[in-house]
């Protein structure tokens, strides 16, 4: 039995645009002014609080940040105006990697556990996922401890598992944990990123990664 391991955030869902606008309204709330685009786009994977850690310095109000950014994601959920989608393709990947019988599906992801479940709510992905590890109960990225909590929780050697991710946080925590990965280019991340931290191999289109997943290239 395999274990392929994704992200959320930039890999499965587009929520660029949810990402920034919360950004945005946690920095107005504490009177300070918001990071450019790019650059708050590039903490995406990291947990919450060290994602503004990143962005403010250790000295900052990251907690504070994070917080009115919890409250703006919450205000937000509400207001069908806000989305973030699936990227195109990835229902369709999961579906039929969800069907293979020597296959098992996991989540390592920055999102909190809230955030997971009403995304898995959306999609009827409630059980499609054997293993959902999330910043809830582990240090930030790149830090290994979700992808070594996900080979335990399934009993996957790490020679079978694969993590599937659009930044560098994924590939050095692949890497750290002794499995390999895959970067994907559609995410928040660019390639020279994925591949300077450890990336086996970069797909451009969810096609391109499911003819990868289904030859033993991947896992040689």
């Amino acid at each position: 039995m395999k274990l392929v391991i994704f992200d959320v955030d930039g890999t499965l869902v587009d929520s660029q645009h949810f990402i920034v606008e919360a950004q945005h309204r946690a920095f107005a709330a504490q009177g300070l002014t918001a990071p450019t685009r790019e650059r708050m786009l590039s903490i995406v994977g990291l947990s919450l609080v060290q994602a503004f850690v990143e962005l403010v310095g250790p000295d900052g109000p990251a907690e504070a940040l994070a917080q009115s950014y919890r409250e703006a994601w919450q205000t937000m959920r509400l207001d069908p105006a806000f989305a973030d989608p699936l990227y195109p393709g990835a229902a369709d990947a999961i579906a039929t990697l969800a069907a293979r019988p020597d296959l098992m599906l996991g989540v390592a992801t920055g999102k909190s556990r809230r955030g997971v479940a009403h995304l898995f709510h959306e999609q009827g992905w409630e059980t499609t996922f054997a293993t959902v590890q999330t910043a809830d109960d582990h240090p930030s990225k790149p830090d290994p401890s979700m992808i070594l909590a996900a080979l335990e929780e399934t009993g996957v050697a790490a020679r079978d598992a694969l993590m599937i991710g659009d930044t560098s946080y994924d590939m050095a925590m692949a890497r750290d944990a002794g499995v390999r990965s895959i970067g994907v280019a559609w995410g928040y991340h660019a390639r020279e990123q994925l591949a300077a931290h450890g990336a086996g191999r970069i797909v451009e289109t969810y096609p391109e990664l499911m003819a990868v997943l289904a030859s033993d290239a991947c896992w040689c």
